[in-house]
């Protein structure tokens, strides 16, 4: 059967945006960088698929823009939320 290669479209592109703005902000835990993907995945629609190529050739300019600040915006997001919990973890602790 062919389930292994069904992914989240969003999986690798939220993975990347986590790493970009992990090395802007000079972030290494990567306990916390999981954390992060996972709230991030959690706040975008899944779009399941079998292979990337596919699913992208089915994206107009404008849908595949939408979903890049799509991504862009829930890993910002993820990031406040994340660092936040963090930050009151450590106060309690």
């Amino acid at each position: 059967m062919e389930f292994d290669t069904i992914h989240n479209h969003h999986e690798r592109p939220v993975i990347a945006e986590v790493v970009r703005v992990a090395r802007e902000r000079g972030l290494t835990d990567q306990r916390l960088l999981a954390d992060v993907a996972c709230v991030a995945l959690n706040r975008l629609p899944p779009r399941y698929i079998r292979h990337d190529v596919d699913f992208a050739f089915y994206l107009t300019d404008d849908e595949r823009r939408a979903n890049a600040e799509a991504v862009e915006r829930a890993v910002a997001q993820a990031f406040d939320f994340v660092l936040a919990r963090e930050r009151d973890r450590k106060r309690a602790a």
